[in-house]
């Protein structure tokens, strides 16, 4: 039986993305696509490269939510730990996986080294995600799928991963855009989210007004709310 609601987190490993010199296009990649699959995106979380604050981020995460995607660090530098730091997250040995082994010297031929070798090594009971961009593979252990920063390289093992993942019931969304701003909807919009918890409900102001976005598993609850905001609105606008 399909489960209705699948939860998802994302860690961002790398401090060139904590120091800015390096702007995420993943988390946002990701968050489209999970959305669209039936999976919701629960929390999203920025670590350094230190092997510690890793495993800890991984441990808590892994326990939280039905699948846990991981971007960056796996490369072939000093810096790159992601795997290392996975490996014992999960109290397993890092091994040089032969299928991976093959494809770098397929890929790299006489100039593979040691260095890109160790884009090779996963964890013991981990499988592989493939990776036709540039032939280094991700890979997935339990409900952890370990992948590049790279965008590229991210979204190509997304679709590998893709194939791995149930999705829950798909959550839609209305909208309802109006020239009001915040202040004269608010308590009306806090009450109907009272009698309407099944729905997520956010007001989100621009410069020529207000965007009302209702989102839920639950269709009917989903259209009732959206019906009663938009009379609502129309009420208020009338006066």
């Amino acid at each position: 039986m399909t489960k209705e609601i699948v939860t998802a987190a994302l860690i961002m490993i790398g401090d060139e993305i904590l120091s800015g010199r390096t702007v995420d296009k993943n988390l946002n990649f990701l968050a489209r696509n999970l959305t669209a699959f039936g999976i919701n995106l629960r929390e999203v979380r920025v670590v350094p490269d230190i092997t510690d604050e890793i495993i800890k981020a991984v441990n808590e995460v892994r326990k939280k939510y039905d699948y846990i995607f991981t971007s960056g660090g796996i490369g072939p530098t000093h810096d790159d730990i992601t795997s290392d730091a996975i490996a014992k997250a999960f109290g397993v040995e890092l091994f040089l996986d032969e299928v991976a082994k093959k494809i770098l010297i397929d890929h790299y031929k006489e100039d593979l080294n040691e260095a890109r070798l160790k884009m090779g090594y996963i964890p013991q009971g981990a499988s592989l995600l493939d990776n036709p961009v540039s032939s280094a593979p991700g890979f997935r252990i339990e409900n952890v799928f370990v992948m590049a920063g790279v965008p590229k390289i991210f979204e190509a093992m997304f679709e590998a991963a893709r194939k791995e993942l149930a999705p829950g019931k798909k959550m839609e969304s209305m909208e309802i855009i109006t020239p009001l701003t915040e202040g004269w909807i608010a308590g009306d919009l806090k009450n109907l989210q009272k009698k309407y918890p099944q729905v997520l409900m956010g007001s989100y102001p621009f410069d020529k007004g207000t965007s009302l976005i209702f989102r839920s598993i639950n269709y009917e609850a989903l259209e009732k709310s959206y019906n009663e905001m938009v009379e609502i609105v129309e009420k208020i606008k009338s006066n």
